[in-house]
């Protein structure tokens, strides 16, 4: 029987090789790909997101966490399109235009991926159409970062260009950054606000729930 608590706990941990052995180990024994991402990879990375939202683990931590989940993914990523195995839904992320901070962007999509998300990344500097763009090809959720006060406004414009589009109705929209406040969320019409990066994979499963 495979030992989903020890998969999990060497994703909290961060080890990558043990990650990968072990996840071979239990396709192996023949376990299935779902059960080893849901019972094994996103219990180990909701575990070490609940820490980071306490302040008990930071940055540093979770990114190599999430190169450790990554590498167990790319093994059951194959097996699991085989098997058909749904993704939550698809979501496409970037910071708004203006703007070139990607850190909190990455750990975003990397919280998403953990969480069982397709997720679309558009990058930085990503203006109003691109994002408009990746609704049309299918995105449910878009997530916007901003950490200047200057790009804040973007958010603003890129809902608009949403609305103008016809796509308001069809998209999602959750914001972040350190600038960003759930007040400034309502004010500018987004669907959810998120101070962190667990919080935001959160927001992401209420959101496509609702």
């Amino acid at each position: 029987m495979a030992d989903m608590l020890a998969i999990s706990t060497a994703v909290k941990e961060g080890r990558r090789k043990i990650v990968e052995q072990l996840v071979n180990e239990a396709l192996a024994e023949g376990e299935k790909p779902e059960d080893i991402l849901n019972k094994g990879l996103i219990v180990g990375m909701n575990e070490l997101g609940e820490q980071f939202k306490n302040g008990e683990v930071y940055v540093p931590e979770v990114l190599v966490a999430a190169r450790a989940m990554k590498k167990g993914t790319e093994i059951l990523k194959p097996l699991l399109l085989q098997a058909n195995v749904q993704s939550l839904g698809t979501v496409a992320i970037g910071t708004v235009e203006g703007d070139l901070h990607d850190i909190g962007k990455n750990l975003v999509g990397m919280m998403l991926e953990g969480t069982g998300f397709t997720v679309v990344d558009l990058g930085e500097n990503v203006s109003p159409d691109a994002f408009v763009q990746a609704v049309r090809d299918g995105a449910q959720i878009i997530g916007m970062s901003a950490l200047l006060t200057t790009t804040m406004p973007m958010m603003a414009v890129t809902i608009k260009a949403l609305e103008d589009a016809g796509l308001r109705d069809k998209v999602k929209v959750m914001i972040g950054g350190a600038p960003i406040t759930q007040e400034y969320a309502d004010q500018i019409g987004a669907d959810g606000y998120s101070a962190d990066a667990a919080s935001a994979a959160e927001l992401a499963k209420r959101l496509i729930a609702a």
